[in-house]
C-alpha cells in the first residue's frame, strides 16, 4: 500500500455504517407483508407439512424446472438425506472441494461416508476439475459440487468425469439458488441438489430451512419420507415402513415467507449483480486485487453473487482498514478451508492453491438490502486503502 499523510478524525467526513449483514433490515425490509403473512399462516392451524410447505415446494420446482422440491429443515440435512437416499456406504469416498463449508463435509460423515477434500481453480475458487479426478480411487462413489458465492461449477467438465468413472454427482447449491450455468440451473444437473434458507442467503427465511431437488422420483419419495419419521404421503408411519427417517421438516411458517419472497427473488438477484458490477467497475484498475468474475463477463454462467470475495495479499490491513471507517467484511468459513480440520481426520495433503487462497480472501458487503450511499461508501474506502 502506497503511503498516505495521516488523517485526523476531525478531518474525515462521518461514516456511513455499512455491516456485512442487516439482519433487521431483512424483517423491516416488507415488515407489513410479513406480518399478514405469520397471522394467515398462524390463524389457520397449518404449522407442520401442510398447504404452504407444499405450495412452496411447487413454486421452488417451477422457478428451477425440476420435477421434485422436498422442503426441509435446512440444508445440511438437505445433503446428509440425499446422501442416505442414494445408497451411500460405510467407507465410499465423495470428492469435494476444501473451499466449502464445514456441512458438506459433516452431511457426507453421517452419511457413512469419508469427505475428500480436493484443490480449488485460482481463476474462480471453485473446485478443479483435473484435481477430481488425481483424486479418485476404487473407493469413490461420487463428487459434491459446491457451487460457492453463487457461482455454478465447470459441471461440463465434472460431469465428463463422473460419466467416465462411473461416479455420481451431488449437489451444495447452499449459496446458489438462481445461478445458471448454459442456462440450466445450480442444482439439477447431479442426482440432485440442496439449498440452503439461512436468512442471509439469497433466498432467506426468518430462520432455518432447506431444500432438496432432484428429478429422481424414487429418491425423491425415500427423502420425503425420511424427513417426516419415513411416513408415507397419507404422514403416517406404516407397520412396514422400510425407511429409516428422522425429523427434518420445513415448517409451514418458514415455508410461506418463502413462497412469498420467490416471488420477487428475481430484483433481489438483479440487486446483487447490479452492486457486484459497481465493484467490478471501481476496483478493476487496482492491480492489488483479485476480483471474481464480473456478472457480463462470460455469456455461459449467470451468477448470484450470494457474495463478493476478493484476493489481496494485505487482506488483513485492508480489513482493518475498512473496520476503521465502520465496514464489515467476512473471511469466508471462519478462514479454515476443510482440508485443515485435521483433528476430524479430513486429509494430511497439501493444498497449495487453497491455502494460498485463504490466505488473501475477503468478503465485502453484498447484499440486496445495501442502500446506493453504503455501496459508495464501501467503494470510496477500498480505492482510499490503495491511494
Amino acid at each position: 500500500m502506497a503511503a498516505t499523510a495521516p488523517v485526523r478524525l476531525l478531518d474525515r467526513a462521518p461514516a456511513i455504517e455499512v455491516p456485512f449483514f442487516d439482519w433487521k433490515a431483512l424483517y423491516e425490509e416488507r415488515s407489513e407483508d410479513y406480518l399478514r403473512i405469520i397471522h394467515e399462516t398462524a390463524s389457520s392451524g397449518g404449522f407442520i407439512l401442510q398447504a404452504a410447505v407444499e405450495e412452496f415446494e411447487r413454486k421452488l420446482a417451477g422457478y428451477l424446472g425440476v420435477r421434485h422440491a422436498i422442503g426441509l429443515s435446512d440444508c445440511t440435512n438437505a445433503m446428509l438425506l440425499g446422501l442416505r437416499a442414494s445408497g451411500v456406504r460405510p467407507g465410499d469416498e465423495i470428492i469435494l472441494p476444501a473451499h466449502a463449508f464445514i456441512a458438506a463435509a459433516q452431511a457426507i460423515h453421517f452419511a457413512g461416508g469419508i469427505p475428500v477434500p480436493v484443490d480449488l481453480e485460482e481463476g474462480d475458487g471453485l473446485i478443479d476439475p483435473d484435481a477430481v479426478r488425481a483424486a479418485i480411487t476404487r473407493r469413490t462413489r461420487g463428487v459434491m459440487a459446491v457451487h460457492v458465492n453463487g457461482r455454478v461449477c465447470a459441471m461440463d467438465a465434472l460431469r465428463s468425469i463422473a460419466d467416465e468413472h462411473g461416479l455420481e454427482i451431488y449437489e451444495d447449491a447452499a449459496q446458489a439458488l438462481g445461478a445458471k450455468l448454459d442456462g440450466q440451473a445450480a442444482g439439477v444437473f447431479g442426482r440432485w441438489g440442496a439449498f440452503s434458507f439461512y436468512p442471509s442467503k439469497t433466498l432467506g427465511c426468518f430462520g432455518d430451512g432447506g431444500a432438496l431437488v432432484t428429478n429422481d422420483d424414487e429418491l425423491a419419495a425415500t427423502v420425503t419420507a425420511m424427513r417426516n419419521h419415513g411416513a408415507g404421503p397419507d404422514k403416517s408411519i406404516a407397520p412396514d415402513c422400510a425407511v429409516w427417517g428422522t425429523n427434518a421438516r420445513l415448517d409451514n411458517l418458514q415455508a410461506a415467507i418463502l413462497a412469498y419472497k420467490l416471488g420477487w427473488y428475481g430484483e433481489t438477484i438483479r440487486r446483487r449483480r447490479a452492486i457486484a458490477s459497481r465493484y467490478d467497475a471501481a476496483f478493476r484498475a487496482i492491480t492489488a486485487l483479485n476480483l471474481p468474475p464480473a456478472p457480463k463477463s462470460a455469456e455461459r454462467h449467470f451468477d448470484i453473487f450470494q457474495n463478493y470475495e476478493i484476493r489481496c495479499e494485505e487482506r488483513d490491513a485492508l480489513r482493518a482498514h475498512l473496520s476503521d471507517r465502520e465496514i464489515g467484511t467476512i473471511v469466508q468459513w471462519g478462514g479454515t478451508p476443510l482440508h485443515r480440520f485435521q483433528a476430524l481426520g479430513l486429509t494430511q495433503q497439501q493444498l497449495p492453491r487453497t491455502d494460498r487462497f485463504f490466505e488473501t480472501c475477503l468478503l465485502l458487503p453484498m447484499n440486496h438490502l445495501l442502500r446506493d450511499e453504503q455501496v459508495e461508501a464501501v467503494i470510496d474506502a477500498v480505492l482510499e486503502f490503495f491511494e
